[in-house]
């Protein structure tokens, strides 16, 4: 069974921190582009950051400069800190995989996708 799984969501005030994590099984992640996209109420679900199999990253113009993604230590993990966080940041976070990439011109529609980590930013 393929499963993305996240985990660190929560409630944090502007301007503060917050790392996710995500742990994948049941496919050979570390071979595929991992990633956040993140959907807010009323809104679409939008791409946040990827990373490819080789470790280059790319990261929505909204997030950029104050979100980093990595590569867990683990296969199959990835992990997104947030810093400088907005209450436009207040959304539903989906761990993503793919392998044909993740990017703000990749996929819309992620091949796998987890079931999401609440992040709640308070003003």
């Amino acid at each position: 069974q393929v499963q993305l799984v996240e985990s660190g969501g929560g409630l944090v005030q502007a301007g503060g921190s917050l790392t996710l994590s995500c742990v994948g099984s049941g496919r050979q992640f570390s071979r595929y582009a991992m990633g956040w996209f993140r959907q807010a109420s009323v809104k679409d679900r939008e791409f946040v950051a990827g990373i490819s199999r080789d470790g280059e990253t790319d990261y929505a113009d909204s997030v950029k400069g104050r979100f980093t993604i990595s590569r867990g230590g683990a296969e199959n993990t990835v992990t997104l800190q947030m810093t400088t966080l907005k209450p436009e940041d207040t959304a539903i976070y989906y761990c993503a995989s793919d392998p044909r990439g993740l990017s703000r011109t990749g996929p819309k529609v992620p091949y796998f996708l987890g079931q999401g980590t609440q992040v709640n930013v308070s003003s």
